[in-house]
């Protein structure tokens, strides 16, 4: 399977940067991963409703020229469905038996995800009601990946 990540903002963090390169290495045992991250567009604090409207939309037409044409889009979204891991490790393997062999996941920036990206989607995931950093979820995403295809293998990982 292959997998792509898009991304608005790009990692600083070293410790996150380290946890994402083991991951990464962990996960090309089972699957070719692709990152894609794009500028976020810097903007103040004090954003208007339509202001916000207008970053998230230029953000969105950035990420929807990234997709693939085939493949299967997994948007994260706060208000997407939960899945406990081994429902997403089930969710990765049928993909992969009904010839799904391309999965993006898209990680929105500060502001979430456009309109026009959350139609493209044809799977709304949230990890939970929290707010977290976009930055830290692309690791978190990682993990619950590699502890996935974990899963599907029987092997021993996921307690």
């Amino acid at each position: 399977m292959n997998i792509s990540i898009i991304s608005v903002g790009k990692i600083k963090e070293k410790y996150l940067k380290l946890g994402i390169e083991e991951f990464s290495k962990r996960l090309s045992k089972y699957s070719k991963l692709e990152f894609i991250e794009l500028d976020d567009d810097k903007c103040p604090e004090n954003l208007s409703e339509k202001d916000m409207i207008l970053v998230k939309k230029k953000e969105g037409t950035k990420i929807l020229s990234k997709i693939k044409q085939n493949s299967y889009v997994i948007t994260l979204f706060i208000e997407g469905n939960n899945l406990s891991s081994e429902e997403l490790a089930s969710k990765i393997s049928t993909l992969a038996v009904s010839g799904k062999s391309h999965v993006t996941f898209i990680i929105g920036g500060s502001l979430g995800l456009s309109n026009d990206v959350l139609k493209r989607a044809d799977y709304k995931l949230s990890f939970s009601k929290m707010t977290f950093p976009h930055q830290l979820m692309k690791l978190i995403l990682l993990e619950q990946i590699y502890r996935a295809f974990r899963i599907n293998n029987n092997e021993p990982y996921h307690k």
